[in-house]
């Protein structure tokens, strides 16, 4: 229980650092070229991500969703720029209507879902492509075995650069930064 405590913590500060970077690169520019943090909206390493963009005077946007047994907004997140759905799909519609980037952190079904969704609507060209950060390279390596993936012909190698994978903040940012030459 500690190791797992101390481990979220990490990834929780590195969300946080991360969205120390993005409020940095907003200055000076157009809002159409302007990043923004978007997270669930809920606690744990989303409560993080808001809380360092807000540290930054950035606004954070929340896309909560309803659940029964489930978080409410954190409070890091801009008040005006707070929504809750009901429906997970409209959820993930509005994320990547918006969506410049992905930064996937080690999370449960939820996350799994997201980033999946996001990685076969770019895959299959049915959204913009985007850069897709996995943060915590040793636990996305563990959780899915990319390989067997391949040699079992349900993706190609090419696939594989989709996404990126990355374990500290700067390296998440220079991800980023590549993908569209800033």
């Amino acid at each position: 229980m500690a190791e797992r405590d101390e481990r979220n913590e990490v990834y929780s500060e590195h969300g946080r650092r991360f969205a120390h970077l993005l409020p940095d690169y907003r200055a000076g520019h157009p809002a159409s070229q302007r990043l923004y943090i978007t997270t669930g909206g809920g606690p744990g390493i989303m409560e993080a991500a808001n809380r360092g963009a807000q540290e930054r005077g950035a606004p954070t946007v929340g896309l909560n969703i309803a659940l029964p047994h489930e978080q409410q907004g954190n409070p890091y997140v801009t008040p005006s720029l707070s929504f809750k759905f009901h429906y997970f799909a409209l959820r993930k519609m509005h994320f990547m209507m918006r969506a410049k980037a992905l930064a996937a952190f080690p999370g449960g079904f939820g996350t799994l879902d997201e980033l999946f969704e996001v990685i076969t609507l770019v895959q299959t060209g049915k959204a913009k492509p985007v850069p897709i950060v996995l943060f915590g390279s040793d636990y996305w390596k563990r959780l899915i075995n990319f390989d067997v993936l391949i040699e079992a012909g349900t993706i190609s190698p090419q696939d594989m650069e989709l996404f990126a994978f990355v374990d500290t903040p700067q390296d998440a940012w220079n991800v980023i930064r590549s993908f569209y030459d800033l």
